[in-house]
């Protein structure tokens, strides 16, 4: 019998409605997904802090205007999708981007949401509005937005100086969730109030997060779990062994290491892992406007005694890369190629680097009767305090005892935005895979993420002119221009890109790690319990 194109084509959407229908009710509602946590978050506020402790619990009470798919373990422009913004446009000069929003949505509390708020949180990213935030982590991935205006209650448009086509990536970012405008910002810090899957239930210090289903969640259906809770145990080893025996659902997604990994398979072969490159750059910050760090010749010896292999082989087994500032390939889309980092300042022969650096040490007025005593300041978590322990034997080469600081998560993050330190082993997290979001937070003057106020006005318009380059293989050139640079000025020397590992039991469902961020995936609104 001859079947005709218009019934094949019935068939086969009958075929998926089916399919979609099976999918949809083997998913099982209710639980309470159980997670580890490392440390407690400073804060609830995502648009004022400044790391995953923070970001990872709490992207799920937010929503943002458009997101990346957390079915897509990739991040890129193709997976950017609609969440409070229906649509969105570009004008044809590039300098208007404008967002058609969802009707009918509700913050916690049951306001509605409209224009008005997504004014409001670009008016506390640019720094226009009245209200001011505490800090501004992120405040220079705005620097091009001019204004953001309203028509009407549901279409906004953000106005920016220059074509910038990354914009659109930075607002899918985990970290750009939208604020409530009715909302004081100090509630936003312990109680804050979103329009996400879930609802913030309790902060407790030293404790943990709980988050509860929100039953008017907009998109039907979502999300499966009733709850979420995080539990911070401030010990690794004890994490790792809680996982083990069951107690938990999940480890922090960051958080297994790569030798702990092998025992995580040893003793729980049925646990699902992933091992993937995390986007944070194990770094070197010197606060360079306290002496004697303002020398540059200091500053250029410490970066020279680097021996970054040694680095990966003591803590990841060699599955750390060694890169420069941007994630490297294949991974990443912009970091350099190993035939541009041979030539690049620091990354050549170990020894050489090291005598080079002595020298330089020496012109300073430092040698080996004068060595230079210093604190090296670290965050209170292995994957900072392990590197930094390898920094102090490797300084020793250069004429510098470094004495180890170590500071608690909620103090680490205040000390340095303030500059209240001489040298760090640092982590930076890059939230998307692009040179905006790295270059402008982390190396353009006066960003608050620039913790060792490194600013040379010439790179900034290095910056500015690679973030308005339309061509990809241009950019990508000017890009690696502005790497080599980087390191030559010893603005942050990058010891090594990380990977990590996140462990989860058989029966958590729909966990899509992404692999070239760790900011952006954590909303489990698709996530359900199989038992």
């Amino acid at each position: 019998m001859k079947v005709s194109n218009g019934c094949i084509a019935l068939l086969a959407a009958a075929a998926f409605m089916l399919a979609t229908v099976d999918a949809a009710s083997a998913q099982k509602r209710g639980g309470v997904l159980k997670i580890q946590h490392m440390d407690t978050p400073p804060s609830a506020s995502m648009h004022e802090e400044g790391t995953v402790s923070t970001n990872m619990p709490f992207m799920a009470i937010y929503n943002n205007l458009v997101m990346y798919d957390q079915q897509k373990p990739r991040n890129s422009f193709e997976t950017i999708v609609p969440d409070l913004a229906k649509s969105w446009s570009w004008s044809a000069d590039g300098k208007a981007l404008t967002f058609k929003l969802r009707e009918g949505v509700k913050w916690h509390d049951g306001k509605p949401f409209t224009a008005k708020d997504v004014v409001y949180t670009m008016e506390l990213l640019t720094e226009t509005g009245k209200e001011k935030l505490r800090r501004n982590p992120r405040g220079a991935w705005y620097s091009n937005v001019e204004k953001t205006t309203a028509n009407g209650d549901y279409e906004v448009t953000i106005h920016v100086k220059q074509p910038q086509p990354s914009l659109l990536a930075l607002l899918a970012s985990g970290y750009s969730p939208m604020y409530p405008a009715h909302v004081p910002l100090a509630d936003m810090r312990r109680r804050a109030i979103g329009t996400g899957p879930f609802k913030l239930v309790e902060l407790k210090m030293n404790e943990g997060v709980r988050l509860a289903r929100n039953p008017d969640y907009w998109k039907p259906g979502k999300p499966y779990l009733d709850g979420i809770e995080y539990t911070i145990i401030q010990d690794r080893s004890t994490r790792m062994l809680s996982f083990i025996s069951g107690k938990f659902d999940m480890t922090f997604p960051t958080d297994v290491s790569v030798p702990l990994l092998k025992e995580v398979k040893r003793d729980a072969p049925h646990a699902q892992c992933t091992l993937r490159q995390t986007a944070v750059s194990t770094n070197l910050i010197v606060n360079r406007d306290s002496p004697p760090f303002d020398n540059a010749l200091i500053r250029k010896a410490m970066a020279l005694t680097l021996d970054r292999k040694s680095f990966v082989d003591i803590l990841s087994e060699g599955h750390n890369a060694i890169a420069g500032t941007m994630l490297p390939p294949p991974e990443g889309v912009w970091g350099l190629p190993p035939e541009e980092l041979k030539t690049t300042f620091g990354y050549g022969d170990v020894e050489k680097n090291r005598e080079q650096g002595r020298e330089l040490m020496k012109q300073a007025g430092y040698g080996p009767d004068k060595r230079l005593k210093v604190k090296i300041s670290t965050r209170n978590i292995p994957t900072f305090r392990d590197p930094a322990v390898i920094m102090i034997d490797q300084l020793r080469h250069v004429y510098v005892d470094g004495e180890l600081e170590i500071i608690d998560t909620a103090v680490y993050y205040n000390r340095m935005f303030k500059k209240e330190y001489a040298v760090a082993v640092n982590q930076t997290g890059s939230a998307i895979d692009d040179p905006d979001q790295h270059f402008f937070e982390n190396y353009a003057c006066g960003s608050a993420r620039n913790y060792n106020n490194y600013c040379d006005p010439e790179m900034t318009k290095l910056f500015q002119a690679q973030s308005r380059e339309t061509d990809i293989k241009k950019r990508l050139k000017m890009v690696w221009e502005i790497d080599k640079k980087l390191q030559e000025e010893v603005a942050r020397p990058i010891i090594y890109h990380g990977v990590g590992a996140g462990c989860w039991q058989p029966h958590v469902k729909g966990v899509v790690i992404q692999v070239n961020s760790i900011y952006n995936g954590w909303r489990f609104e698709d996530l359900w319990l199989d038992k």
